[in-house]
């Protein structure tokens, strides 16, 4: 299974009138990191940094004068997430500001049933919240103390650790990934699961037959009521 991480930072919050910045992406196979990695910063077309959007995330228009614009990345991106789950924090901010980039472009949009939100994730398992992305990485210990401001890279990279750990923590897969580089440069995964065979001569039972003979005493007096009735009729 391949999910791609991503995050973007934007001249502002209008996803109609405002232009994504930078992107950031890091892949997964299986639940594990692979060390493939996508991050451009991108020429906003003359649309200026909101001031607000600077204090955030650092990134003045002097910075992306020389960056590529969105045409220029759009198939390196389009690659990066073929065919791959997309996991964001907040995720309709995201998915909404690269879908109008790809309606710029006259491309169809990327549909809303490949984007996993990690922000409703973290809801549903922390009602009580706070659920930031800084307050995710104080909750499961995930070192953030170099994020002194938004970087789509970055919080592409922070928000995989706390993903796995929303999904189940780094036992959630029971399979071992190994990774292969192909010519083209993308990474694959082969998933090898591992198989608890039963042991060749079973552990002597612990019980007495004395006490397996007051056990079955206790079940006979309580009769048909018996709780243990329920649970034999279960694994007949």
């Amino acid at each position: 299974m391949r999910e791609i991480i991503f995050d973007t930072e934007t001249t502002g919050l209008d996803r109609l009138e405002d232009r994504v910045i930078e992107i950031g992406g890091v892949e997964l196979i299986n639940r594990f990191p692979t060390g493939r990695t996508f991050h451009v910063y991108i020429n906003p077309e003359g649309k200026a940094v909101h001031a607000d959007a600077l204090a955030v995330h650092g990134i003045s228009n002097d910075k992306l004068l020389d960056k590529p614009l969105f045409a220029g990345i759009l198939h390196d991106f389009l690659d990066f997430i073929d065919g791959a789950k997309l996991i964001a924090h907040n995720a309709m901010f995201d998915i909404g500001f690269i879908n109008t980039e790809l309606n710029r472009l006259g491309h169809p949009p990327i549909h809303t049933d490949r984007v996993v939100d990690t922000l409703a994730l973290a809801r549903r398992k922390h009602p009580m919240g706070p659920n930031s992305l800084d307050a995710l990485c104080r909750r499961y210990g995930i070192d953030n103390s170099h994020r002194t401001m938004h970087g789509a890279l970055l919080d592409s990279q922070l928000l995989a650790e706390v993903y796995i750990e929303l999904i189940g923590g780094k036992q959630a897969a029971l399979g071992l990934t190994i990774a292969e580089q192909g010519d083209s440069g993308r990474t694959g995964g082969e998933s090898r699961v591992i198989l608890i065979s039963p042991r060749p001569v079973p552990l002597k039972p612990r019980l007495t037959e004395a006490e397996i003979s007051a056990h079955a005493q206790l079940v006979t007096k309580i009769g048909e009521k018996a709780i243990w009735n329920e649970r034999v009729a279960v694994h007949q």
